[in-house]
This record gives structure tokens, sequence and C-alpha cells, in this order.
């Protein structure tokens, strides 16, 4: 198995891009595992590494985040057994913590070794480590489509389709606590790829974290991006997302008049 993961570094890649491919091999390795025990059944495949996969967004991403479809025979903590013992057949040794006491049930997978196998740490002990969120109370709304993946591997999962992974999206961006750089590199790949959110979905995860307005429509969409652009550190946004790129140079989109520029664009009117 090891030499799979050998096959995707080069020697003149960068440590930080040989560390997202071995990482995003394990997580098409965990989708392909939770695949055959007819996990993803339930769950719709959700975020910023939903896109990297399905619809080759050029960042890398850590976690794994799943929206919670069907309640009945979805049980986390034999998942993640599952997901275990399948690392484990494939030869690869995961030992992943669970928590789900919590709305969202999440796992830490930990992978020993395998930077040691590869060459990219001199330590036998540091890990590799993905996080895995199952939103067990998702806003209502969402439009779910069945995609196909070929990449190492062939599956298929089920996902939010992108007018409802947008939606998501913009809640993160402007309701999340802090500032993360992901974010806003996806929300200008939504912007460049001219997709509109699904309003349904985006008010009812308003309404679920913050207890009621702004209700955004096609109306008033256009400003209430404008004014929360504004109030973002799109510089900080850069630095945060940089280790995640494939293309350094597309931090040059961070720039608040071109993203004012394309959401009157796409939203004018």
């Amino acid at each position: 198995m090891i030499e799979i993961f050998k096959e995707l570094l080069t020697p003149h890649m960068r440590v930080e891009d040989k560390m997202n491919r071995v990482r995003e091999l394990l997580q098409i390795i965990a989708l392909k595992i939770m695949y055959d025990k007819n996990s993803l059944d339930r769950l719709a495949f959700v975020g910023g590494t939903a896109l990297r996969i399905l619809f080759d967004l050029r960042r890398f991403s850590e976690d794994l985040d799943f929206s919670l479809r069907e309640k009945e025979g979805y049980d986390f903590p034999k998942m993640m057994g599952e997901l275990e013992a399948g690392f484990n057949l494939y030869g690869l040794k995961a030992d992943i913590k669970v928590r789900d006491s919590k709305t969202v049930h999440c796992a830490h997978l930990k992978f020993s070794k395998i930077l040691k196998e590869l060459g990219l740490s001199p330590l036998a002990d540091q890990k590799m480590t993905i996080k895995l969120d199952v939103d067990t109370n998702p806003p209502r709304g969402a439009k779910v489509k069945k995609t196909m993946v070929n990449k190492t591997y062939m599956f298929y999962v089920v996902h939010h389709d992108l007018s409802s992974l947008f939606a998501g999206k913009l809640h993160a961006c402007f309701y999340r606590k802090f500032v993360k750089g992901r974010d806003f590199y996806d929300f200008i790949w939504y912007l460049g790829r001219k997709i509109k959110p699904n309003y349904e979905l985006l008010n009812n995860a308003i309404e679920q974290t913050q207890g009621g307005l702004p209700k955004l429509d096609e109306h008033t969409i256009k400003d209430f991006l404008i004014q929360n652009i504004e109030r973002i550190d799109l510089e900080q946004a850069a630095r945060d997302v940089e280790r995640f790129l494939e293309d350094k140079n597309e931090l040059k989109l961070f720039d608040k008049d071109l993203l004012k520029n394309s959401i009157e664009q796409l939203f004018g009117g």
C-alpha cells in the first residue's frame, strides 16, 4: 500500500504539498471504506473536501465533513470501528478517537509510521491526522446529488449540490467565530463558477445559529455580501490558506475590489 502513496510524490514537490497529497489519499481511502460498508448511504458529503474530490477545487483540505440524511440505522461509533478495521485491511494503522456527545459527531483519525515510511518525517511517532465530522442536526433545505468518484478507487457519494454547498460555505464565511482562509478561497471559487446559493438552506442555517435575521434572497444577497466582505481581513485569510494551495499565484484573488465587482456581476440583477 505504501507504494501507492510513493507514486503520488515527486522529488521536486514541497514538503507541504507531499503532506497534502498523502492526506488526500487517506481521505479517499476513508470514503471508499465507508462506501463499501454502506455508511455513505445515510450521509451527504459536504465542505471543502467535497469540492476538492468531486469538483477538482485547486486547494487541499484537511477534514471530511458530512450532513446526516437518514437517522435510522446511523451508528457513529460502529461506523468509526468499521473505518478503523478497513484501514487495517489496507495495511494502514489508524487510531480513531470518537466524540459523539454533541450535535456534531467528531472523530480524529491518526496514522502513525506513514510519514516516517514516506520520508516526510524523521520521527516514527509523528502522526498524520484527519478530522471527520457528522452534523446530526443539519438545517433543512439542502438538495442532494449522487456522483461517481474515480480517484485511485471507484465509488459514489451522495452530496449536497453546488447551490447547497455554496449556502453552507456562505454561512461559514460570515458566521464562523474566526476567519478561516479556506472558506474565502472557496467563496472566490463559487463566484468564479457563477454559482448562486440555495437560499432556503442558507436562511435555515442562519436561523439555526443566529435565531433569525437577515432573511436573504436574490434581492438582498448582493448588499449582504458586499457589506460583509468589507469587514473581512482578506490578507489574513490569504495567509491562512496559502499552505493548502496548488498555485500560490491564486492568492492575488484575495482582493476586495475584485470580489465586490464579481458579486455585482453575479447578483447585480
